[in-house]
């Protein structure tokens, strides 16, 4: 976007590079995520028999995702 004198306004761009956010986000979103793709594993696998349906299957699957995601995701 382009301030009114024609250059162009990078105001946004500098926050986001600049902003280094709340980790807590962070973690609660790879919580929520890895359990709902945990959950939708859990169940395409018990429908073709290879994992039961059960809660602690989607956690034990859930909490796999969450410490592969953490490991590869930190900087």
């Amino acid at each position: 976007m382009a301030e009114p004198d024609g250059e162009p306004d990078d105001g946004l761009q500098e926050g986001l590079e600049s902003s280094q956010g709340d980790p807590r986000v962070l973690l609660l979103l790879n919580a929520v995520l890895s359990t709902l793709f945990a959950a939708m594993f859990v169940w395409g696998a018990d429908l073709i028999g290879a994992l039961v349906f059960t809660p602690v299957t989607v956690a034990a699957v859930a909490l796999a995702v969450f410490v592969l995601t953490h490991v590869v995701t930190r900087p």
